[in-house]
């Protein structure tokens, strides 16, 4: 998981306090969205470094995008893969929304083509398989991203792609369909543009394989296979996208016969699970298991020499950014006295209503509550185990007990008389306790009563 995985100790996986703002040190910025930025940030205890993606609360009110941001977290915080940018903890204060995730020094695949690097095809058929992966067990636990694009793909040290970006993304309910013409138009699907133009009732999962295949195209030829842009009509983008896209000859038939399949304007009969992608020709070969254990050599490797991301950013963030992020501390502290003294009813409400709704996460508390589960399961499965091995006789069974033990001697006893021609005498028993007395010819002789004798209450 880039930089951070699950194996790391954190202090937050030992203390049940809550993780906030102040738990981490501000390094430097390195992305930006539409209403959100993303730094590079170092938590104090433990030294472990993650990428934390700030919004504007009241931005995100005045553009509407407060659920969409709600529901973001709350979808990431079920969801944990190798090939995805997965988040570790999520709070607030009165400003901003905060996810703190995987921190990917490779940059993003948008920096790297406007760098003008070339992906061969061993490396475009990796990446592909990664996301492949990704987008697999998204689909297993029914998510549709909708916004694949090499924007939302980023790199790892080691050239590994990780999925991110999940504002737009949505859950489907069992054999349901997404309707809503979400994502970026030049990565879209054919079946979205037929929904919108209701051709169509909705679409599923093979969107995000479409998208993967537009994104494929384009890293190895620079260039997007269909002439699309966020203006054209949507007719016309419909038409665009049923033409045959072009493959340079030089392209090798197995690289062209995968992106086809990834390419197809029919969603049933184009690829849309990682058991598919690897029947292709260019991936028949790779070991899956090694894949998603990340222990590949992508051919591709970023620059170590210094950050993948606009430098310009950390410039912007410090000179033209109103509230800066490392003055927040003085500048909340500052406005937690004036509220103090003259309490804003209608922001109190606000807040308590957020308090409510945002989701508070630690990942590391998760994976506690998870290890503590499975040892407890396995504690409950050995106890089990143990009880079916073992016989614990019945109350019933226990008085019956000496009864058979007294009539299986009898028997023994009777056997014996059989086969003698005269009267058996008893054993004697010298001093034996609970016998009769028998006068002998040297004097009393002790023996022990064979003679069954069952209980009255029987």
């Amino acid at each position: 998981m880039g930089v951070n995985s699950s194996s790391r100790q954190d202090a937050s996986f030992l203390s049940d306090e809550d993780v906030n703002f102040d738990h981490f040190q501000i390094l430097r910025n390195i992305g930006k969205g539409s209403f959100g930025k993303v730094c590079i940030v170092q938590k104090k205890d433990s030294g472990n470094l993650f990428a934390m993606k700030y919004v504007s609360r009241s931005v995100c009110i005045g553009r509407g995008a407060l659920g969409g941001v709600l529901k973001e977290v709350e979808l990431l915080a079920s969801l944990e893969h190798p090939f995805l940018v997965n988040l570790w903890f999520s709070f607030q204060d009165e400003e901003d929304l905060f996810m703190v995730c995987d921190l990917l020094a490779g940059g993003d695949l948008r920096y790297h083509l406007q760098h003008q690097v070339e992906f061969s095809e061993a490396s475009v058929g990796l990446l592909v398989c990664e996301l492949g992966s990704a987008l697999d067990y998204l689909q297993k636990q029914r998510v549709v991203h909708r916004d694949i694009k090499p924007d939302n793909i980023l790199l790892d040290e080691e050239g590994h792609a990780h999925l991110t970006d999940f504002n737009i993304a949505t859950r489907l309910p069992p054999d349901g369909l997404a309707c809503s013409m979400s994502g970026t138009k030049p990565y879209m699907a054919p079946e979205v543009f037929m929904c919108a133009l209701e051709e169509i009732a909705g679409y599923s999962y093979p969107v995000d394989w479409w998208s993967l295949g537009v994104v494929a195209y384009e890293l190895r030829s620079g260039v997007r296979p269909f002439v699309v842009h966020s203006s054209t009509p949507l007719a016309e983008v419909k038409n665009v996208l049923n033409t045959q896209p072009h493959y340079p000859r030089h392209w090798s038939d197995h690289f062209v016969d995968l992106l086809s399949k990834l390419l197809n304007v029919h969603p049933g009969a184009r690829i849309s699970t990682l058991k598919e992608l690897h029947l292709t020709k260019l991936l028949r070969g790779t070991d899956l298991e090694r894949v998603l254990a990340k222990r590949t050599n992508p051919p591709f490797k970023p620059s170590k020499d210094h950050l993948n991301c606009d430098p310009s950013l950390e410039l912007e963030e410090m000179i033209v950014e109103t509230k800066p992020l490392h003055k927040k501390k003085k500048r909340l502290a500052k406005q937690r006295s004036v509220h103090r003294e003259n309490s804003d009813q209608l922001h109190s409400q606000l807040d308590t209503q957020l308090l409510k709704e945002f989701l508070v996460y630690n990942r590391y508390k998760e994976l506690k509550r998870k290890a503590m589960e499975a040892k407890e399961s396995e504690w409950q499965q050995e106890l089990d185990q143990a009880m079916a091995n073992s016989h614990v006789s019945s109350p019933a069974d226990r008085a019956l007990s000496p009864i058979s033990e007294r009539t299986e001697q009898a028997s023994g006893v009777s056997s014996a008389a059989g086969s003698t021609d005269g009267p058996v005498e008893p054993i004697p028993v010298p001093g034996a306790a609970g016998t009769a007395g028998r006068t002998g010819p040297d004097g009393p002789i002790d023996y022990i009563d064979r003679t069954p004798s069952p209980k009255s209450s029987i």
